[in-house]
């Protein structure tokens, strides 16, 4: 009998919005977050279809999702300029799962507690798909870029 594929609150967002996708699962060490070059070579995808969901402040309650490829790294000045802020960094880990329900190597851009402003790296829109977290360590979910930016009502920026 296989087993029920787990449902997080990505992929219950994704399907109550009737948008297509498919689900990857793939193992870890017990509740070990690994890097996204390593997740798409286990899921066998190409690792420039790939992105990776991080969470960014610009002080006290002012916060920002930005989803970038897993190679690359967030250009800080430009995520900033992008939101309209003169500087932005990385949150503490820490604070991830109680912002946003997700725990770090398992962050979605998809069904965050709480909505915020979510930027996608441009050149994504110019791919067929694109695969990013679903909500938990071991499961990634591939869709259009369009139903992405939809989903997590998300605006293609160059933040690289």
């Amino acid at each position: 009998m296989a087993k029920k594929q787990a449902k997080t609150n990505a992929i219950r967002f994704i399907e109550q919005q009737k948008i297509a996708h498919d689900v990857f699962e793939y193992t870890t060490e017990e509740g070990a977050a690994v890097d996204g070059v390593t997740v798409a070579n286990k899921i066998g995808q190409p690792v420039e279809y790939v992105y990776k969901t991080l969470v960014a402040t610009a002080g006290k309650g002012k916060f920002f999702v930005f989803v970038i490829p897993v190679a690359a790294e967030l250009n800080l000045k430009a995520a900033a300029k992008a939101v309209g802020e003169k500087k932005v960094e990385m949150i503490p880990v820490k604070e991830l799962l109680g912002l946003t329900g997700y725990v770090r190597g398992g962050c979605s851009p998809i069904g965050i507690k709480k909505p915020f402003p979510t930027l996608i790296e441009a050149a994504a829109e110019a791919l067929d798909y694109m695969i990013v977290s679903a909500g938990k360590i071991g499961l990634q979910m591939k869709l259009s870029p369009k139903d992405l930016a939809k989903a997590a009502n998300a605006q293609f920026v160059s933040i690289v």
